[in-house]
């Protein structure tokens, strides 16, 4: 049976995170909160924005862009969208 979590995206009841995504009190945190479909969300989000801003995420910077996006994303804030974003056509 999988755990549930309710999460702070949703604000229901969702299956929950096998494990936490980073270590240390911030990744225990979001393994409380975040359902399994916000956090999969999320991180095609940020694939999203580091793709299409250009973004280098072994930069600081970057990834101190990014914990701030994605706490605005989990907690339903406004948060920057890739602007531009269009997939690929097959050939």
């Amino acid at each position: 049976m999988s755990r549930t979590v309710q999460c702070r995206k949703y604000r229901q009841q969702l299956e929950g995170l096998e494990r936490p995504p980073y270590p240390g009190p911030k990744g225990q945190a979001i393994f409380d909160t975040v359902s399994k479909k916000a956090w999969e969300e999320w991180q095609a989000h940020q694939t999203r924005l580091l793709n299409e801003k250009h973004l280098n995420a072994f930069e600081p910077k970057t990834r101190t862009y990014l914990a701030e996006q994605m706490e605005k994303f989990l907690n339903n804030e406004p948060f920057d969208i890739a602007e531009g974003y269009v997939p690929e056509k097959p050939e």
